[in-house]
């Protein structure tokens, strides 16, 4: 049975979802907080019986402090992205002390590396600050997990059954020889030692080029904090390339991901072709290169080209992967058309969120088949899922 204070309760979320207008049917008055709550809601999404934010950098300040006095981070970082969109906050932004009060995420980030040649040089260095706190979650969550994925799976990959002595795997000799133990002696006599064989160098190449207009933002931004954690690992050599209309290789800034996501520019046209012709003069052993597209695939250059050299690298060894999005904004937009048809060429063509991206790796570095790694996760575009 309802009683009353669940009746007021159910009254007051509902007055916090209608708004107050006349015809909500309510009749709440809100106090206190739930009061404060109401009026940063209604400045950002009821401009017709309030104010907004105005022009000001201070009422947008107190806006933003107040959201996240009232609302948790997830909320908050919504709340953010709308205001973006609706109140035309970009230009806001631009101003340090105001910059210094938002609430850093990945949505933040791209919004700021699109701004980042018109910043000030002030500005600049409070957004480097914001960036690097959103990087620095990024890698907190991800990073080792990487990097233990792809050494993982290069170490499956590199076994070898007549080591040197210093680079016998004595826990996999063990196991694989348990058979062999010798009770009056308690011992193992191994019968087959495993190591990993010596590297003079890289074991494998990845190239990833990403494509920098703007609905690939998030997509810019966890791809160059994965470069750069790549990059880190001497057993692979890791390249990155980015490109709009122009191809700019970021490769030599890797060990500093925030000054690779300003040295991109998001925004403008699209030149797949072009870009895919500059990665493929990169590719010096197409049986140990993993090559990883990162684009939605609206070409805004020759599509025949493109094709053709997808074509040609995944013929000459290659391990091509095209994910359509990096990013966990939900299901993007892209060419379904292109896609289906880089899949069916051998170049598996899906969007991957960021907690997936360190097995997609390991399964490329580790030479599994990567379309059947997709498939089993139901995320290959194929003819059939084209519509």
């Amino acid at each position: 049975m309802t009683t009353p204070s669940d009746a007021d309760e159910r009254l007051r979320r509902w007055r916090l979802v209608l708004g107050g207008a006349d015809a909500d049917g309510i009749g709440l008055a809100l106090r206190g907080a739930d009061a404060s709550r109401d009026q940063a809601l209604a400045a950002l999404y009821d401009g017709e019986r309030s104010a907004g934010l105005g022009g000001s950098a201070p009422g947008v300040a107190r806006w933003l402090g107040d959201i996240r006095t009232y609302f948790p981070t997830s909320v908050v970082q919504v709340m953010q992205k709308d205001a973006m969109e609706r109140l035309d906050m970009k230009r806001m932004l631009l101003e340090p002390e105001l910059l210094a009060t938002v609430e850093p995420d990945i949505n933040l980030v791209g919004t700021l590396i699109s701004l980042g040649r018109a910043m000030p040089g002030k500005s600049r260095e409070t957004a480097r600050v914001v960036i690097q706190k959103v990087v620095d979650e990024v890698e907190r969550r991800l990073a080792n997990a990487l990097r233990q994925a792809i050494s993982g799976a290069l170490n499956r990959s590199e076994v070898t059954r007549r080591p040197r002595p210093r680079d016998i795997n004595w826990d996999r000799t063990i196991r694989k020889n348990m058979r062999h133990y010798q009770p009056e002696y308690r011992t193992i006599i191994p019968d087959v030692l495993l190591g990993h064989g010596r590297r003079t160098s890289s074991a494998r190449e990845v190239i990833i080029a990403v494509d920098q207009s703007g609905s690939m933002a998030a997509s810019v931004v966890y791809s160059s904090i994965f470069a750069a954690t790549m990059a880190t690992i001497k057993s692979i050599k890791t390249q990155l390339v980015v490109f709009d209309t122009a191809v700019v290789d970021m490769t030599d800034e890797l060990d500093d991901p925030v000054e690779v996501l300003f040295g991109t520019q998001l925004g403008g046209g699209t030149d797949i072709n072009g870009a895919v012709a500059y990665c493929q003069t990169l590719v010096r052993r197409p049986t140990d290169t993993i090559f990883v597209l990162i684009s939605d695939l609206y070409e805004g250059g020759v599509e025949a080209e493109l094709t053709k050299r997808i074509g040609s690298l995944v013929n000459s060894g290659v391990t091509v992967v095209v994910l359509l999005a990096l990013s966990d904004q939900g299901a993007p937009s892209y060419d379904r058309r292109l896609a289906a048809k880089l899949s069916a060429m051998g170049a598996p063509s899906f969007a991957c969120t960021p907690d997936l991206f360190p097995d997609l790796m390991a399964a490329a570095v580790g030479r599994r088949d990567v379309t059947a790694w997709a498939s089993e996760r139901g995320l290959v575009v194929t003819r059939g899922s084209e519509a």
